[in-house]
């Protein structure tokens, strides 16, 4: 691995915060500034907190802690796209509901591992 962008976790929560950032900027203007700015900034601090752990991929602990805020991060959009789901009643976010709930399998199973096999 010779970079961030190699770890899958990464490459998804990409993806997924380009498509969440699409979505939201078609929102009405209410729902935009409110919870569609949230759920931007959420998950695009998934991936965010994914790279600054990566930086610190040397500190077991250090990669761990960034792993799980990334997790965090993740569970924080999850419950906003729920919100903007059950509001809106529209199929859409329910689709990156289930696209989140994979991502934060990924990068639970990716604490595990690193636990579990990283070598400082």
């Amino acid at each position: 691995m010779k970079s961030y962008k190699d770890l899958e976790i990464y490459q998804l929560s990409l993806e997924l915060a380009l498509k969440i950032r699409e979505l939201t900027l078609k929102l009405e203007s209410h729902d935009r500034y409110e919870v569609g700015s949230q759920i931007r900034r959420s998950s695009q601090r998934v991936k965010d907190t994914i790279v600054e752990g990566y930086g610190r991929k040397r500190y077991k602990a250090d990669f761990i802690k960034f792993l799980v805020y990334s997790y965090a991060s993740h569970l924080e959009a999850k419950s906003q796209d729920e919100f903007l789901y059950k509001a809106l009643n529209d199929e859409t976010w329910l689709t990156t509901y289930n696209e989140l709930d994979h991502l934060g399998i990924k990068i639970y199973n990716f604490i595990n591992y690193v636990e579990a096999n990283w070598k400082t």
